[in-house]
């Protein structure tokens, strides 16, 4: 009985490291003090001053190489168009390229059954080159997609609307937040016949939410070729932060 003892003893002082590693320690409060969590959210809007969109070419040939070639050709004049309208070459990256083969669906046979055991057929292949670029000038930004469905983009989608220096707008939050949770740290000691010592902990997450605007996805040049430059309507964004605080009441 005493050498079970003895190793069940033993088998806890081994585990008893690993289980106190996998928890956090608790903050240390005075005797008879009492500790409060509070979570709060602060938020602060802006209007954005900058947004991203992609724009791109897919084409189509009987070869790899077809389709690739016919690809680069039309993404050149796709680029071109993007600096003559005044985008600059640090705002323009390559976001996708591939080239994939395209395949013809299996005909069925009168007997239900298919052609070729119905094993796919490649008839030509696709390649698809598309760009992300950084619109500084908002107020140009509807001429800019204009100019590169023009150009040969078939693919234009966005955008996505930013703060080019958002710590501002961020702290504004921050501080909203945490008034926010001082209030009810306050509120919770009074109710409870209590005071508020000090803040004990504080942690954050949060961002900033853009309201988008998405571009209809072109799937032809034909389609867009006498309409007027697309309307823009930036909005605001929101910053929004919450905050966790561990506040010590005391007596």
């Amino acid at each position: 009985m005493k050498t079970l003892s003895l190793l069940a003893a033993t088998a806890m002082a081994a585990s008893a490291p690993t289980a106190f590693a996998q928890q956090a320690p608790a903050p240390a409060i005075e005797a008879g003090h009492t500790m409060l969590t509070v979570t709060a959210e602060g938020s602060s809007t802006r209007e954005p001053d900058m947004a991203n969109y992609s724009a791109g070419v897919t084409t189509q040939g009987t070869t790899a190489s077809e389709a690739l070639s016919a690809n680069s050709a039309q993404m050149t004049k796709v680029i071109a168009a993007l600096k003559r309208a005044g985008i600059a070459d640090k705002d323009v990256q390559t976001s996708n390229l591939n080239v994939n083969p395209v395949y013809a669906q299996p005909k069925r046979l009168p007997d239900g059954s298919y052609e070729d055991d119905g094993q796919q057929r490649i008839v030509g292949y696709r390649a698809s080159n598309s760009v992300s670029v950084r619109q500084r000038k908002l107020q140009d930004m509807g001429k800019v997609i204009d100019a590169l469905v023009t150009a040969g983009a078939n693919q234009v989608n966005g955008p996505n609307f930013m703060l080019s220096q958002p710590e501002a707008a961020m702290d504004e939050a921050r501080v909203e937040a945490m008034k926010s949770a001082r209030a009810r740290a306050e509120l919770y000691a009074k109710a409870s016949g209590l005071r508020v010592a000090r803040i004990v902990s504080i942690s954050e997450s949060g961002g900033y939410s853009p309201q988008p605007v998405m571009f209809v996805r072109k799937e032809a040049r034909d389609m867009v070729a006498a309409a007027a430059p697309p309307p823009v309507a930036a909005g605001e964004l929101e910053m929004n932060v919450n905050v966790t605080v561990q506040f010590e009441l005391a007596p």
